[in-house]
C-alpha cells in the first residue's frame, strides 16, 4: 500500500476519532483529550492514535483507560464513515509534546521575567 494512500487514511481516521469523541462519546471519564495524529500499520489492521490530555497524572490515566474501553465504539464509528477492508484496531498513547511545549515556555517567560528584573535594577549607563 502506497504511503500516501496511508497517510490519507491515517488523517480520515483522526478526523473521525477526534469528533467522535468531542461529539458522541458520553463516557465521564473522558474529557480535555487532543486527538494530534493516528499512525496506521501497512496492512491497515492497527492504528495508534496519539492523545494530550490535560490535567495531572491520575486524571490522564483515567482518560486514557476510558479511550481504551470506548475503542470498540470509535472503530464501530471508522467503519461506519471510512470504506477499507479492515477497520483498523485502535490503542491510544500519550504525547507529551504539547505539555513539554508548555513548559518550555513557561521556563522561557520566567527567564524573561528575570531578566527585565536585573536589567531594572542595574544602574543607568551614562
Amino acid at each position: 500500500m502506497s504511503s500516501r494512500r496511508l497517510l490519507k487514511a491515517a488523517e480520515a481516521i483522526r478526523e473521525v476519532v477526534s469528533m467522535a469523541i468531542l461529539t458522541e462519546l458520553r463516557d465521564p471519564r473522558v474529557k480535555n483529550v487532543t486527538v494530534l495524529g493516528v499512525e496506521v500499520a501497512p496492512d491497515m489492521r492497527e492504528a495508534k492514535v496519539a492523545v494530550s490530555i490535560m490535567g495531572n497524572e491520575n486524571q490522564q490515566r483515567t482518560t486514557l483507560k476510558g479511550l481504551q474501553n470506548a475503542a470498540g465504539f470509535l472503530q464501530t464509528r471508522i467503519a461506519e464513515r471510512i470504506d477499507t477492508r479492515y477497520t483498523p484496531r485502535l490503542t491510544f498513547i500519550m504525547d507529551d509534546g504539547v505539555k513539554k511545549s508548555v513548559a518550555v515556555q513557561q521556563i522561557l517567560e520566567q527567564i524573561a521575567r528575570e531578566r527585565q528584573a536585573d536589567d531594572d535594577d542595574s544602574p543607568p549607563k551614562e
